[in-house]
């Protein structure tokens, strides 16, 4: 993607006649490859810029494989970040064993916008800054974030949460329609609406449904 015209144009040329010549040489060398190219540049975008060559692009974009950032990617900056640390650790002689709760939380919490590199480079300076075998969330240069526990319950009531409350919005309040598009009984939608604590926002829905009464199905 940053490669400047002149040398595409020679790539290029490998790519279509499969040859290339050396450094002050005249012969013409015949190469098989195989070509596997990278970029964190939008290709696509540059085409239309005229800043990268239309015939190259659709000569490398044969197989294309998109990496999401790390952003996009919930979970791994927390394991890219252990395996950091404990490569760090081991290469500077620190006695680090870990990250305290409260920097697991602030690594989740963080957007990323460095992606792969800034989180390299902050756990690299939390493995050299922390004054405890635990690196804490100062060391990364982070602010603390939400430093509850987060288990698998509270994942699974966080998920029920949202889910509920987008089909009840989807459903035009109406706990009944909600109930369906969920694939759940609606005496099982009200249990977990109370059990949540989120009764209060899908009040309309409770009211959209009082002339809907509960069937003896239902109840079962």
């Amino acid at each position: 993607g940053d490669l400047p015209m002149s040398l595409q144009v020679k790539l290029l040329r490998f790519l279509q006649e499969h040859v290339i010549e050396r450094v002050g040489g005249r012969k013409s060398i015949p190469v098989d490859a195989r070509i596997v190219s990278a970029t964190n540049q939008n290709l696509e975008q540059r085409v239309e810029t005229q800043q990268f060559r239309m015939d190259l692009f659709y000569r490398l974009n044969i197989v294309s494989v998109r990496i999401p950032p790390l952003r996009e990617r919930p979970g791994d900056a927390v394991l890219l970040g252990r395996y950091f640390l404990a490569r760090f650790a081991r290469e500077s002689g620190r006695r680090v064993i870990g990250l305290s709760e409260q920097a697991v939380a602030a690594l989740a919490a963080h957007p990323w916008p460095g992606n792969i590199r800034e989180l390299e480079n902050r756990i690299r300076r939390g493995a050299i800054m922390a004054e405890g075998r635990f690196v804490e969330p100062a060391d990364l240069e982070l602010a603390p974030a939400d430093a509850a526990v987060i288990d698998l319950r509270t994942a699974r009531q966080r998920a029920e949460r949202e889910a509920i409350q987008i089909a009840i919005a989807h459903s035009q309040g109406s706990i009944a329609t909600a109930a369906r598009r969920l694939g759940v009984s609606r005496p099982t939608l009200y249990a977990l609406i109370e059990s949540l604590g989120i009764a209060d926002l899908v009040k309309a829905g409770y009211s959209n449904d009082q002339s809907e009464p509960i069937t003896e199905s239902e109840a079962q």
